[in-house]
């Protein structure tokens, strides 16, 4: 095996060179006419292209998340319900997350005017640029042919291709981790600035206000990176990581720290908290909560009585495994265990290299970025089958850095070559076992056409072991990454051709399907009761009171203003008994839904206000005037 010299201290080469140790898989002869630059160029275009081509096509058509949905366009509507991250018109509550996402999306919606298409766009551009990010975070470490094949994993992966099609805040959250990776990756290959630690930090900031603790998840990843690969000294280094996570921390908890100085009776309640406490509603509602309790979620299912399947969960139980087999497999698990394997070989094969080698930062990084994602992932009560999206990045820069370093090892070893043979049988094989014998856009040749594509990467493997030249190697490399591909693209086509979102997955089942397809036309049906509703509102302010957020979301949907009792769950102490008999003795509305009477404040409208429940209605309706409360 080549022995490649670190990484030196500082450096002058331009961004997307392969950094010294970082095999270049363009070729093997020098780029002394520029070619190879510019079919790198044409190629990242190419990937970048049929990305957005995966996430933008017939956006309008994708089903909405409603509650996200309702709450930009609340936050449309004034600046003081845009900067609390307001639930609804009133402001009266916020929701259950942190905003950070969403004014990207309300600003769309101010700028384009309230559409699906206006609210999807920014997570499909957002995806874009992480496929441009990831090439160069991969390519400062291993070289840029490992990173056309990182972004090219990355654009083809089902779970990222969803989750850009709908309206879901992980997409920014994803996007600023990999350029906090991408700033980490600058430092370990070049100089070790700090304003590369400090951008970093700044990034997972962000991150934070998209997807709260999700995003300190890959902090580990990029601090261990740094301080086994960068350049300096040990305690240079050390006083960098620690300065990039105190920012990190400081842009976290920024704007919680901000509004919670503002008096309660001046902002919406925090949803999520029985308190109106913001640090309760990230760190527990939607942090260690998750861990045990049953989530926000499953409290809506039992308050409901019934599933909102729509709101797709995966049922497999926590574990390890989970991520490999179902609905989560589909999703993000047919390269997960090809980049474990890659990431162990890597690091294993690079073992000797000096400390600072940007190859081996390179699987440290990401592989710790995958590692502490999957036992999260695995840990967590229940899991939406979107947060898979968020392993696919480590994923793909593992499987390009491990294809760099197939390349730079393979060429000398036939170990190496017979161990390509083997991952790409037990890749092919085990992407031939996930697909399901049935569901939705599976198509019948699936199965065939992996076992022969996988049997030919076999056997040009083991050609190659026999025929020791490049080209026939550089063709077993070629035909493996097609065999591993070939189930995660096609599932990406079908998730296409049928409008998915981020609810849905690769070969769901068709209940599932049904299920996520029914949204657009329940909306469709509760905007035709609209006129209806609007008769009996009576010239109140607000078209009607439902039990929960997420009920109010679907008419919400209408543009009326409807207001929520009880948060996205319906049980946090937002309006009180007391705010309530106010709103009707003011006449602030007359309808109210409900789905729980043991509710004291669904209780007390039950006895005070008039049951004009119709048979077979899954939820009680109730009408109110402001006799009813004493007005």
């Amino acid at each position: 095996m080549t022995d490649y010299p670190p990484a030196p201290e500082t450096s002058t080469r331009e961004a997307g060179t392969p950094p010294p140790g970082a095999p270049d898989l363009a070729g093997t002869e020098p780029a002394v006419t520029g070619a190879r630059p510019a079919w790198r160029r044409i190629g990242l275009v190419v990937i970048a292209a049929l990305a957005g081509l995966s996430y933008a096509w017939q956006l309008g058509r994708d089903p909405l998340e409603p509650y996200y949905a309702a709450a930009v366009r609340s936050m449309t509507g004034s600046w003081h319900d845009f900067i609390y991250g307001a639930f609804d018109p009133a402001g009266t509550i916020t929701l259950d997350k942190l905003p950070g996402a969403f004014w990207v999306q309300a600003l769309s919606v101010h700028v384009f005017g309230y559409s699906t298409w206006a609210m999807i766009a920014p997570q499909a551009v957002e995806g874009i640029i992480t496929v441009l990010a990831l090439y160069r975070a991969v390519s400062r470490l291993a070289g840029p042919g490992a990173g056309l094949i990182a972004s090219l994993v990355l654009a083809a992966s089902p779970a990222v291709v969803a989750l850009d099609r709908g309206n879901i805040s992980d997409s920014l959250m994803i996007l600023l981790l990999v350029l906090a990776a991408d700033a980490v990756s600058g430092a370990i290959a070049r100089d070790g600035a700090w304003w590369r630690l400090i951008v970093a930090g700044v990034c997972v900031g962000l991150a934070f206000q998209a997807k709260m603790i999700e995003a300190w998840m890959v902090l580990p990843a990029l601090g261990l990176a740094f301080l086994l690969s960068g350049p300096g000294t040990t305690w240079r280094r050390v006083r960098q990581v620690v300065v990039a996570g105190l920012v990190a921390g400081a842009v976290s908890l920024l704007w919680i720290a901000a509004v919670s100085l503002v008096p309660a009776a001046s902002r919406p309640y925090a949803d999520g908290s029985s308190s109106n406490s913001l640090w309760s509603q990230v760190f527990v509602y939607d942090g260690f909560g998750r861990f045990g309790e049953q989530t926000p979620l499953q409290l809506l299912n039992t308050e409901l009585g019934r599933t909102v399947s729509v709101f797709q969960l995966s049922p497999a139980a926590p574990g390890v495994a989970r991520l490999l087999t179902g609905e989560l497999g589909h999703d993000t698990g047919w390269l997960l265990p090809a980049a474990v394997a890659a990431a162990v070989t890597g690091l294993i094969a690079l073992r000797r290299r000096e400390r600072g080698d940007p190859l081996r930062a390179c699987f440290i990084l990401w592989g710790t970025w995958l590692v502490t994602l999957w036992i999260v992932f695995s840990a967590t009560t229940v899991l939406n089958t979107y947060y898979t999206a968020a392993l696919a990045p480590a994923a793909a820069a593992l499987i390009g850095a491990g294809v760099a370093t197939a390349w730079s090892a393979g060429r000398d070893s036939r170990a190496a070559r017979l161990a390509l043979a083997v991952l790409v049988a037990g890749t092919a094989a085990y992407a031939a076992w996930l697909v399901p014998s049935a569901g939705r856009d599976v198509p019948g040749w699936l199965v065939p056409a992996v076992i022969v594509v996988g049997v030919l990467a076999v056997a040009a493997a083991l050609a190659s072991v026999v025929i020791r030249r490049d080209a026939v190697f550089a063709t077993a490399l070629g035909a493996g990454i097609a065999a591993a591909a070939l189930v995660p693209a096609v599932a990406c086509a079908g998730l296409v051709a049928s409008d998915a979102s981020a609810f849905d997955t690769p070969f769901e089942p068709p209940q599932v399907a049904q299920a996520v397809d029914a949204l657009p036309a329940l909306i469709t049906q509760v905007n035709r009761l609209i006129p209806n509703l609007e008769s009996v509102q009576a010239g109140a302010p607000d078209l009607m009171a439902t039990q929960s957020a997420a009920v109010a979301s679907v008419f919400a949907a209408s543009g009326e203003e409807v207001l929520p009792i009880g948060g996205f769950t319906g049980t946090i102490p937002s309006p009180t008994l007391g705010q309530l008999r106010a709103d009707i003795r003011a006449g602030q509305f007359h309808l109210v839904l409900a789905h729980s009477a043991a509710d004291p404040r669904i209780a007390w409208i039950a006895t005070h206000c008039r049951d004009v429940t119709k048979p077979g209605d899954a939820l009680k309706t109730y009408f109110c005037v402001p006799a009813n409360a004493g007005g």
